[in-house]
């Protein structure tokens, strides 16, 4: 096909596009060397010596699983994380899927049907969206983290009805309601699906995440425990009953069609999860720096950081000139030694593009000062 063609051209513009708007995307190597405010390895499990060890010691293993869960590709070892993360999580039965995005997908294409309704917070992640894409059921969105606009779509609603929630949302760093939600849910007899993407390992004694922490492990039908944030490594699982984790098993197509999670990440998994309960002293750290970084950066004039976000911080100009600016000061704190990244649209939406700062146990607060430094002089520049 000659790359002068319709397709061709149809997708050489939508780049420029992209380009001229200054959100086109590109793939960048990992920053070597950089102060890391960028990535979800919140605990520094990726690295931790323990979890590398257990993997050194089991480089005799297979390199991949060879097929899918229901062909060749479970094992003992498969099933025994999965018996601990219920157990865990004070779930019944947990399932492994390759990704949250794959989980998520899992969940709402399969579970809820036709004549279903899904209800689900205006700022959930794109897996969530894109799994509903693949329901038969109605879907609403409501407003972000507001019950009272839930409460409304719900007396609109009809057959079973799910709630779709993130605990900690990934962009503004804010939490769900979620004890206002499940005591909707339960009055309303609807079944509530929280995504742990970023409080699994963060939240509650052990790191069980933030419903365990708020108690209210019985009034959530399923989680969503993400593995590529605080525990470091990749995979996920739905936590619920054994009843959905049997019908996931069966219906679930991005679980039933796909080769499983080599046997190394399981063993990784393993690792990381054994080391959560011993970890308070670096979730108090975390916390301890994520206050400490957005109190100094909300003293800096031109910026602001909202005060409801946890770990995850957006740092919006209050003179904010497009992607252009943001991308900007990204770079100038990048060529300063501090790997920040800027989020712009479609990531989010045009007018609230923003830095994302996320805050590791690891980090100090002598770093944050040479940060806020360095953004107080870049912010300056670039308005």
């Amino acid at each position: 096909m000659p790359s002068s063609s319709l397709l061709h051209q149809r997708l050489a513009q939508q780049l420029a596009k992209r380009a001229a708007d200054g959100t086109r995307r590109k793939l960048t190597l990992p920053a070597v060397g950089l102060v890391d405010f960028s990535s979800n390895d919140y605990l520094g499990l990726s690295r931790h010596p323990a979890v590398q060890e257990a993997l050194q010691q089991a480089t005799a293993e297979a390199a991949g699983s060879t097929g899918s869960r229901l062909l060749t590709g479970n094992s003992a070892a498969a099933e025994a994380l999965e018996a601990h993360l219920a157990s865990f999580h004070l779930a019944e039965a947990a399932l492994l899927f390759n990704s949250g995005y794959a989980a998520n997908l899992g969940f709402f294409s399969a579970v809820p049907r036709r004549g279903d309704t899904i209800l689900y917070d205006e700022a959930s992640h794109a897996s969530v969206k894109d799994g509903i894409r693949g329901s038969f059921a109605t879907a609403w969105s409501f407003r972000h983290n507001d019950v009272l606009d839930l409460e409304r779509k719900l007396d609109r609603a009809t057959g079973a009805v799910f709630v779709a929630v993130e605990s900690l949302y990934s962009m503004d760093g804010d939490m769900a309601p979620l004890q206002k939600l499940a005591a909707v849910c339960q009055a309303r007899e609807a079944y509530l699906v929280v995504d742990e993407a970023h409080t699994n390992g963060l939240y509650g004694p052990q790191g069980e995440g933030l419903v365990v922490s708020l108690g209210l492990a019985e009034s959530v039908f399923a989680r969503i425990l993400t593995f590529g944030k605080a525990l470091g490594s990749q995979g996920a699982a739905i936590a619920g009953s054994a009843l959905l984790r049997d019908y996931l098993l069966n219906f679930s197509r991005p679980f039933i069609y796909t080769t499983a999670l080599p046997p190394l990440t399981v063993t990784g998994l393993a690792a990381a999860y054994a080391l959560l309960p011993d970890l308070t002293a670096e979730r108090q750290q975390l916390f301890a720096l994520s206050d400490y970084l957005k109190a100094r950066l909300n003293a800096v004039p031109g910026l602001r950081v909202p005060p409801e976000s946890h770990v995850i911080h957006p740092v919006f100009f209050t003179q904010n000139s497009g992607p252009g600016q943001v991308r900007q000061v990204a770079a100038a704190a990048q060529a300063a030694g501090f790997d920040v990244r800027a989020i712009v649209s479609p990531t989010v939406p045009v007018g609230t593009e923003r830095l994302r700062l996320i805050v590791h146990s690891y980090n100090t607060e002598e770093q944050i000062d040479a940060l806020e430094n360095i953004l107080r002089l870049a912010t300056v520049v670039s308005s």
